[in-house]
């Protein structure tokens, strides 16, 4: 996930509400001065990092500052007798660097630094993808987290687009609360990944009789549309609706998928996991009949004997099927991104599913073939 820092320098009366923000909106990371940092951890739970070259009870200490990364110390003219290079290897526990990117010698400072630290901080002036780009490129496979600094949402949404895979996170500069906000929903929306949904022709729907199903209630909600990916096959997954309309029979939960049998698979990210897994706090991927994916937590997961429905489909030349609850509340998104009854389901109905190529061992994609029934 995208990290969200906040730069809080300045007096406690200044930057208590920009902090206080934050820690509402969810962000990771506030950047303050030493002598706020009990202050900040009063306040709520978030990681703290400071500028210094001595340790004290920040979570994270950064270096460059009034420093060569600064330009407050001119750039050595040999790589190796960089000052802010040496201070880094000899800094125990996490550790970041602060990189003002004022031409294209700071660009390749920054990617020596990001080699010997855990965070870079890379700070623009003039430039806005450029620079980026060439250290993004610059420090693929090193285990540095590139967080870029920004002064509005706008740019936000820039960096972390940049190469497609964009910055590792953001740091905001701005006064500005409201900002705080925007920042989020562009981090937000950054995360939304896409997944590949197809119609695929219902070819039966029988009642089986009883068995355990999940009820799958999360921290988030979800809106008309939406819901998860579940199958009984990892071949293929269907998308079950949310419980996010109103019935005659009881009152909409909008954070609640009943998401099938205890067996069945459900995807998260690129992974599936069995139903019958899931528990408090653990991550869950909502998806949009236009295939938007976000992520969710789930709140709790509820296993209770129900009676069950087969749904068989074919799409793709694929047969795949699924076992749901047998309740007019449950429901299946249409090809037309309407949900649909299972209740009301029958053979030819079009309904929207996903379709994997490769096949699964203990939830990872591998080449291989296996047969499922």
């Amino acid at each position: 996930m995208k990290e969200k820092w906040l730069m809080a320098q300045g007096s406690w009366e200044e930057i208590k509400p920009r902090i206080t923000t934050a820690l509402e909106s969810g962000f990771d990371c506030v950047l303050v001065d030493k002598e706020n940092i009990k202050r900040v951890r009063e306040l709520g739970k978030i990681k703290v990092a400071c500028f210094g070259a001595q340790r004290e009870t920040e979570d994270i200490i950064i270096i460059g500052k009034e420093g060569e990364g600064d330009g407050s110390v001119a750039l050595p003219k040999d790589k190796g007798s960089s000052m802010d290079a040496a201070l880094a290897k000899t800094i125990t526990g996490t550790k970041a660097a602060y990189v003002i990117i004022a031409n294209k010698k700071y660009e390749e400072f920054a990617v020596e630094m990001g080699r010997l630290v855990d965070y870079l901080l890379v700070i623009g002036t003039d430039w806005k993808v450029i620079p980026l780009e060439n250290m993004i490129a610059g420090l693929q496979g090193a285990a540095v987290k590139i967080i870029s600094g920004v002064k509005t949402a706008e740019e936000a949404r820039l960096a972390l687009g940049t190469l497609e895979k964009g910055s590792d996170g953001v740091l905001l500069d701005s006064p500005d609360p409201s900002e705080i906000k925007r920042v989020m929903e562009a981090v937000e929306q950054s995360e939304k990944g896409r997944v590949e949904l197809v119609s695929a022709i219902v070819t039966a729907v029988k009642p089986v009789g009883m068995g355990d199903r999940v009820c799958v209630d999360t921290a988030n909600m979800m809106s008309f549309g939406e819901g998860m990916l579940i199958g009984s096959q990892a071949k293929g997954f269907f998308l079950v609706h949310s419980e996010s309309e109103d019935s005659p029979y009881v009152a909409a939960r909008p954070f609640r998928v009943n998401a099938g049998a205890v067996h069945a698979y459900i995807r998260v990210g690129e992974k599936t996991r069995y139903l019958s897994e899931l528990k408090s706090g653990d991550e869950v991927t909502i998806v949009s009949k236009e295939g938007l994916a976000r992520t969710a937590i789930v709140g709790r997961a509820k296993i209770e004997k129900r009676p069950m429905m087969l749904i068989e489909a074919e799409a793709g030349g694929q047969k795949i099927s699924t076992l749901l609850q047998n309740a007019e509340t449950i429901k299946l998104v249409g090809s037309n991104g309407t949900p649909r009854p299972v209740t009301d389901l029958k053979a030819g109905d079009e309904v929207l599913v996903h379709l994997e190529e490769s096949a699964r061992h203990f939830g990872m994609k591998i080449e291989e073939s296996i047969v499922e029934q």
